[in-house]
């Protein structure tokens, strides 16, 4: 059986996913400000890498934990209602690529495993 990073298309798919992705975020009012001041060609470069890993693709993400690299955040206010917006968002631009919806499930399942982590609780 493939893995879903197989079955999203591999890497071209996630390049394109998260440059349309963080399109949407940076437009989205509800949680922009969060990037406030961030290298986003850096940003987009370690989401790649980090969506691979967590859909099965091959492991090359060396960033922080999903905790510490969030903590940040949660001091400036990060909460629930943030991490719904951006799993809103990452269904929104896979529908928006024609991404079947039981992958886009998948992926938002991938995302809500890691909201406790994220939301340092």
């Amino acid at each position: 059986m493939s893995t879903l990073y197989e079955q999203l298309g591999g890497a071209a798919a996630v390049d394109a996913a998260v440059d349309l992705f963080y399109r949407r975020v940076l437009s989205d009012d509800r949680i922009a400000h969060f990037f406030d001041g961030v290298d986003m060609a850096r940003q987009a470069a370690k989401q790649k890498a980090f969506l691979t890993y967590a859909f099965g693709g091959p492991n090359d993400y060396t960033g922080l934990d999903m905790r510490r690299g969030h903590a940040h955040l949660v001091q400036r206010g990060l909460n629930d209602s943030h991490f719904d917006a951006v799993v809103e968002d990452l269904g929104a631009t896979l529908q928006e690529m024609g991404v079947a919806q039981d992958l886009i499930d998948q992926v938002a399942a991938i995302a809500e495993s890691t909201r406790n982590d994220v939301l340092g609780r």
